[in-house]
């Protein structure tokens, strides 16, 4: 049999573009390619995994096209997707709790964070007489957004010593320099947020850390239990609709949280945009190493980690407390086993 030569040429460009461009054809087979993510405070330890799949190429691999908008907190980021100008939220776990208890169902479909990473500290300038919680009656706390996952963890300590949320006051200050700033100018009182914001703090002896969520065991010892905290979670609609494409996002982030751990606080550093450290690559380097532990293994949620969730928010929000929470409902680990099949083990 003879080919033209023009025959020939379609031929090779075909076999071509197949060869350089497998992405391309895996694109193909997702019902969605191009997913947006709606996030708050990118730049931290508690988004860590999130960056590293953006970084690594690991979306790209799944043949995803991601688009990620950066927002002041976890609430903020919640009602990007809620309004339709976002797919997916990678944040906090217990927000998909908060939103059946409103009649809207969420998921969370893999675990970025084993623990909530997120250290409540009392300004040094403004309470250097700190004793106990009942001195934070009437005080200013600084939270990444009221609503947010920091707003929670600020409030489950105020609960556990008697203190309603209505006795103090929570206000918005971000998860950057804006927060730092909230508290060497006076303007907060306590400030509830994550890292590397917490670690500058606590090198400059500006905060006395009175909560410490970034590691296993101070966690369970507050928590009563393991308290998920970062993940990707979106509208079941959305899951339903793409099943394929949350397969991806998974696979993505599960090899993500894999790869941080074996690549050590010395390759995640390396890995991370230098406009996250802020020329204080010291500080970043001793807020990995205080949070490593808390990444998760392999993106699994853990058997005891949603009925603690919500116990921790039904301590203090009644709302939580009436309502007729399923949790099956909030969370599924099978496409993070199928992600761990694919990707038992990763290289750095």
């Amino acid at each position: 049999m003879s080919f033209s030569r023009r025959q020939l040429l379609q031929f090779a460009g075909s076999a071509s573009l197949l060869s350089a461009a497998p992405s391309l054809v895996l694109a193909q087979k997702l019902e969605k390619a191009a997913v947006h993510i709606a996030v708050g405070g990118k730049v931290g330890t508690y988004y860590q995994a999130l960056t590293i799949a953006e970084q690594k190429g690991f979306f790209k691999d799944e043949g995803l096209d991601i688009k990620i908008s950066d927002f002041a907190g976890g609430s903020k980021s919640l009602q990007a997707v809620v309004g339709g100008s976002a797919d997916v939220v990678s944040g906090a776990y217990e927000h998909t709790i908060n939103l059946q208890s409103k009649g809207q169902f969420f998921r969370c479909v893999v675990l970025q964070g084993r623990c909530p990473m997120i250290t409540v500290g009392v300004s040094k300038k403004t309470l250097p007489n700190f004793k106990t919680a009942a001195d934070l009656r009437g005080k200013k706390i600084g939270v990444t957004a009221p609503g947010s996952s920091t707003s929670m963890i600020a409030s489950f300590y105020l609960s556990k010593h008697g203190i309603k949320p209505t006795e103090v006051s929570f206000i918005g200050v971000g998860t950057g320099a804006s927060a730092i700033s909230a508290i060497r100018e006076g303007h907060i009182d306590v400030l509830s947020n994550i890292d590397p914001v917490i670690t500058t703090l606590e090198d400059a002896n500006e905060i006395l850390t009175i909560v410490d969520t970034r590691r296993l065991k101070d966690t369970i010892d507050i928590f009563g239990g393991n308290m998920p905290a970062g993940s990707l979670y979106m509208p079941q609609a959305f899951i339903d609709a793409n099943p394929r494409t949350v397969q991806a996002l998974t696979n993505a982030m599960v090899r993500a949280d894999k790869w941080i751990i074996k690549a050590g606080p010395a390759g995640v550093i390396k890995a991370l945009p230098a406009a996250y450290l802020q020329g204080k690559p010291d500080i970043y380097l001793k807020a990995i190493e205080k949070c490593m532990e808390a990444i998760s293994p392999d993106g699994m949620i853990p058997e005891d980690g949603p009925p603690t969730a919500l116990k921790a928010l039904a301590a203090y929000n009644t709302e939580i407390r009436d309502a007729k929470i399923d949790l099956s409902k909030t969370f599924t680990n099978d496409f993070a086993r199928r992600a761990n099949e694919k990707y038992p083990e990763v290289k750095v």
